[in-house]
């Protein structure tokens, strides 16, 4: 199949002529064309027409084209080679033509990279077995004909396997094994058919405990009275019975204990704020003192009788710190401090006092004498006799309430100053 490019050329070929406007083709005699039998040959071709298609701007296609405007009745003359024409529109593609013959064998390529190892062979058959070698010399024998093992010999070669013999008996059982570790759990059957009921079976000697209750038995024969068992637990109570008759007078009992004849216990509260340092702080405001063992006009406290007493002080600290302490004569006890205001502080001692002893409360300084009072807030020093030594000492004794003080410097410390 021609291509509209190689038609195109073809007739550019064909319609080269001179200058001369009056050259005209000259064809060959019709005697020299090959003409098949009975085939009259035709006029001669007008090739103005070819001349038209040629000078047309866009090429007509190929199949309207005439015959006489291609090569094949264009003159042998070689013209000038013209100007290399437009290209062409692309052609359809050919058809796919025959597959050609193998070409010669190149040369042998350089040497490639090892390949991965392969997989192990089979194992090959086993050869035949070797004929027997050549018989030994005779040993000679020793002096004393006593057999003496020589030297091993090089390992022989292994021979071939022998043909499996007839099985042997069976072994004896050998040594139980340890036990193995436990497998793992399966997954639950399904669950059978309940059985019928079995025979009852003989009674065991089991210590079991917990058990499904059996049936009732027969009852056995009365056996021996058993010893007294444990108490049980109080029943309820029962009414009131009447009243039982007046019994006979008991026999009279051991005396107890005594019964002290003295009693000291005070409580007093204060009435003015910021009481000086350097001496007891008196409470003067009285809310018990039944014994008079306390003086609200020193606030000094008096043991009556040697025995244990109990003291507390339940203060409240407003304007100024509070530093405050129990004194035991002119020693201090216990101190305590308080910062904030409108705060309060306590404290609760127990001492063992001789007859004559005092105590009382005594604040620092002027700095730290923040002791308040008002309607709204007390603050109380209180005290009383636990328990006396004996009751011995105080049959019949009489009781002298605490006299005027002297006067006394009281020192924080503990140091007393006449």
């Amino acid at each position: 199949m021609w291509s509209p490019l190689a038609l195109w050329f073809l007739v550019v070929r064909c319609m080269s002529m001179p200058d001369d406007r009056n050259f005209s083709p000259t064809y060959s005699p019709v005697d020299t064309l090959p003409l098949d039998p009975g085939v009259t040959p035709g006029p001669t071709p007008d090739l103005s027409y070819c001349q038209m298609l040629l000078e047309a701007p866009v090429p007509p296609p190929a199949d309207q084209v005439p015959w006489y405007c291609m090569c094949s009745t264009c003159p042998n003359n070689m013209g000038q080679k013209g100007e290399r024409g437009d290209r062409g529109l692309p052609g359809q593609k050919g058809e796919e033509g025959v597959k050609g013959d193998p070409g010669v064998v190149g040369r042998q390529g350089p040497k490639g990279e090892p390949g991965p190892k392969g997989d192990k062979g089979e194992p090959g058959v086993d050869g035949p077995a070797g004929d027997a070698g050549p018989k030994g010399e005779d040993g000679q024998c020793p002096v004393n004909c006593e057999s003496v093992q020589g030297p091993p010999g090089e390992p022989g070669l292994p021979g071939p396997a022998g043909p499996p013999g007839i099985p042997g008996l069976n072994g004896d059982p050998g040594a139980r094994g340890l036990k193995g570790d436990a497998g793992v759990t399966g997954t639950p059957g399904i669950p059978g058919t309940p059985g019928q009921k079995g025979e009852q079976g003989l009674e065991g000697n089991c210590s079991c405990h917990d058990g499904a209750k059996g049936n009732t038995g027969p009852v056995g024969a009365k056996g021996e009275k058993g010893e007294v068992g444990v108490a049980g637990r109080q029943g309820v109570q029962g009414n009131t019975g009447p009243k039982g008759d007046q019994g006979d007078m008991g026999m009279m009992g051991m005396p107890g204990p005594c019964s002290p004849t003295v009693q000291s216990a005070f409580c007093a509260a204060m009435n003015t704020v910021l009481p000086p340092p350097n001496m007891p702080v008196a409470f003067t405001r009285v809310i018990y003192n039944l014994q008079q063992h306390y003086n609200p006009t020193t606030g000094i406290y008096m043991a009556p009788i040697n025995g244990t007493y109990v003291f507390s002080y339940h203060l409240v600290a407003s304007g100024r710190i509070l530093k405050v302490g129990l004194f035991w004569n002119f020693q201090p006890v216990v101190k305590s401090t308080e910062v904030s205001d409108l705060g309060s502080t306590s404290q609760q001692v127990t001492l063992h006092l001789s007859e004559g002893d005092r105590v009382w409360l005594q604040v620092r300084d002027t700095s730290s004498n923040g002791l308040y009072t008002s309607s709204e807030s007390s603050s109380t020093f209180s005290g009383y006799l636990l328990y006396p030594d004996s009751c011995d000492e105080i049959s019949g004794k009489d009781f002298v309430l605490p006299g005027p003080e002297i006067h006394e410097e009281y020192s924080w410390e503990g140091n007393w100053h006449t």
